[in-house]
């Protein structure tokens, strides 16, 4: 895994993608640093760090786009699936050299704190712990990229895929709004959520028996909950896709000043699901 770590940390940086990544972070949270915290005063990084977080969508494609769907179209990837590190060593790799990439602006924020200090009150505490969280939402990024890279075998597609992914994931919030919330339309929500599941499933398994039994025995256990109660089902689809909004986790730090816990749990838990299915679909290309 070491050998696999340092090789794609290496062409990160050996390309344009690392230092472009970098830099596009570094000035966008640059900007708004100088005009929250130095023009205005506010006392607050995690403010900053919170407004610039959206440019993640566009800049984590450019780390992920290329991990595995490049390889696979190359069949580059042979030697890899065919070599004596396992399937597991080699997704642990991948996604770890792209979350060092993501770590370096991170350590360069971690100066900013300090130069408010300089100028008058400094929160070390909230900004630092929203730094971690900034980190981590990085990472959550980075691996659903890396999901999505390990399904395709075209870069454009892993980015086009990857951008759309993250860009719903950020609206997600305020498109809650928008679903309606009686029990009918929640049981609609759910059965278009288990055909996602399925596409999935057959994309990892291409197993027809394995997706269409998931999709039948999803929709009649659905459809007898329904019918059984159906006030299980009331605003059940607006509050899951509001819950998917991983930036909203940093509003605790920044708006409640309260360290979420939960919500770092679920952005490890988010790593540590794509790790796993990205794990499960290049065994199943491993061996087919």
């Amino acid at each position: 895994m070491k050998a696999i770590f340092n090789r794609e940390f290496k062409s990160y940086f050996t390309s344009m993608i690392g230092p472009v990544f970098v830099a596009a972070l570094v000035l966008v949270t640059g900007i708004y640093f100088m005009v929250y915290n130095m023009s205005y005063g506010y006392p607050y990084f995690a403010y900053t760090l919170s407004a610039s977080a959206i440019v993640f969508v566009l800049t984590v494609p450019l780390l992920t786009m290329r991990s595995f769907s490049e390889e696979r179209h190359s069949k580059t990837d042979q030697l890899l699936l065919t070599s004596p590190v396992s399937v597991t060593q080699i997704v642990l790799g991948k996604f770890f050299s792209m979350a060092a990439v993501v770590a370096i602006p991170c350590v360069i924020f971690c100066l900013c704190p300090l130069i408010i200090k300089s100028t008058g009150t400094a929160y070390f505490l909230v900004d630092y712990s929203t730094i971690l969280v900034y980190f981590l939402i990085g990472c959550a990024y980075v691996a659903i990229g890396m999901l999505i890279s390990a399904m395709t075998e075209s870069v454009i597609i892993a980015a086009v895929g990857t951008i759309i992914t993250l860009l719903l994931i950020n609206l997600s919030n305020g498109l809650s709004q928008y679903v309606p919330n009686t029990a009918i339309a929640s049981l609609i929500g759910c059965l278009i959520l288990l055909v996602l599941l399925c596409v999935i499933v057959y994309v990892m398994t291409k197993s027809n028996a394995a997706t269409f039994g998931l999709l039948i025995g999803g929709a009649a256990v659905l459809i007898i909950l329904y019918v059984v109660k159906p006030a299980l089902f009331e605003g059940l689809v607006p509050g899951m896709i509001e819950n998917i909004a991983f930036a909203k986790v940093m509003t605790s730090f920044v708006s409640d000043y309260v360290f979420d816990v939960k919500g770092v749990v679920e952005l490890i838990s988010i790593c540590a699901a794509c790790i796993f299915l990205t794990t499960q679909v290049i065994q199943k290309r491993r061996w087919s």
